[in-house]
């Protein structure tokens, strides 16, 4: 019996389930008795397991069984054909809630087909008694592959696409709804390959000698997630085991919801809008946020700040009006970052649109603060933005003029 993989106990343990769950598997190559076309992805962000999946691979077909545990836990089942080519001919998709009995609809289900030079898709969601059916038309050609957030399995046809072209890069058209995104996968090495993202950044991926995906590491995009290939998972079981967990109140929840810090200061309304990722057991400031870059303070979205009195920060003078707030992060503190454009991604930053940057104090906090958050106190002297994290904290003070 192979060794079983450290990242995979450390799953098992978080979850509180039993390792025979998922397969074992070495953190090398699979076993040599595994099949290269069956297998199964697990997904971990953090210490903490956000999807699994279990596919099957026919040089006409491909299936996959997938449990998605964000917002709420999802069983989702794919069906992919392919002509002899390996052009898409159709491509099934079905979410449904795996706490709900047997006999309940599907909450949402998909059919597309490729007709001539589109991609026509029938959407019906709200299940029997009240569905909404959408018609979507996408122009796009047969190679393309669907997109899904956090799950994997069209990755395996795109990389071993990518390996059999002999090119040191490909670029694989995905689509999404009415979007055609494009992907980037570039060869390092015999068994090392990027795959670029066309927004998100991009991820390091480990390959057998075919192009089947064996290890994905997404930790330099914005979604930081790590995807391990095993033999197989047990879809069924895993479903309801995360199921009963979101009874149980321990979801895994979103990925980074919104929040919202509202004060009045010696007369000042001050209102923060801003991103709210979880620490999910990562080491945060100096590894997830880098010391030295630009970070978005938050998630998704910029974080916005909005004053109807001007303030002071330290020495920089901030107008009433809407801004935008990043920050670059360092050891003894760093800088807080105030902008001028509003409206814009966490990723868009134009440093020719700063108002000013002013140094941020850092201190230690006794109790470690799992998720994100934006604090606005009032003090003897005014006021104190405050970043918190983990067991860091980050401030700066301001006057009210």
């Amino acid at each position: 019996m192979p060794t079983p993989n450290p990242s995979l106990q450390a799953v098992a343990l978080a979850l509180l389930i039993p390792l025979t769950l998922l397969s074992c598997a070495t953190s090398a190559d699979p076993p040599r008795d595994a099949d290269p076309n069956n297998g199964a992805f697990v997904t971990t962000l953090g210490d903490d397991t956000l999807a699994v999946e279990q596919f099957e691979r026919t040089p006409a077909k491909m299936t996959a069984q997938v449990v998605l545990r964000t917002p709420a836990v999802t069983k989702r089942e794919y069906v992919l054909e392919l002509d002899e080519t390996g052009a898409l001919q159709r491509y099934l998709t079905i979410i449904s809630d795996p706490s709900s009995p047997a006999d309940t609809s599907a909450l949402s289900l998909g059919h597309t087909t490729l007709a001539g030079d589109s991609l026509i898709t029938i959407l019906t969601e709200g299940g029997e008694e009240n569905p909404t059916v959408t018609r979507l038309a996408t122009a796009a050609h047969g190679g393309v592959l669907p997109f899904l957030d956090m799950i994997h399995w069209p990755f395996e046809l795109m990389l071993t696409r990518a390996r059999a072209s002999g090119a040191d890069s490909v670029t694989q058209d995905l689509f999404a709804g009415e979007r055609i995104v494009p992907f980037v996968i570039r060869r390092v090495s015999d068994n090392v390959m990027t795959v670029q993202h066309p927004f998100r950044g991009t991820m390091d991926v480990r390959v057998d000698d075919a192009g089947r995906l064996l290890h994905l590491d997404a930790g330099a995009t914005t979604r930081k997630l790590i995807v391990e290939r095993v033999p197989s998972v047990d879809i069924d079981r895993l479903a309801k085991a995360f199921a009963e967990r979101d009874k149980a109140g321990r979801s895994f929840g979103a990925l980074s919801g919104r929040g919202e810090a509202s004060a009045t200061v010696r007369g000042a309304t001050i209102h923060v809008d801003y991103g709210t990722p979880s620490r999910r057991g990562r080491e945060l400031f100096g590894a997830l946020v880098p010391y030295g870059a630009v970070w978005r303070t938050g998630a998704n979205r910029a974080t916005h700040f909005a004053t109807d009195r001007n303030l002071v920060l330290r020495d920089l003078e901030v107008p009433a009006g809407e801004y935008t707030l990043y920050s670059i992060p360092a050891e003894e503190g760093g800088l807080l970052l105030v902008n001028t454009q509003t409206g814009q991604g966490g990723t868009t930053y134009d440093a020719a649109l700063d108002l000013g940057r002013v140094e941020l104090t850092r201190t230690a906090l006794d109790e470690s603060v799992e998720t994100f958050a934006i604090l606005v106190e009032e003090t003897d002297e005014g006021g104190l933005l405050k970043l918190q994290w983990g067991k860091t904290e980050l401030s700066v003070p301001f006057t009210v003029e």
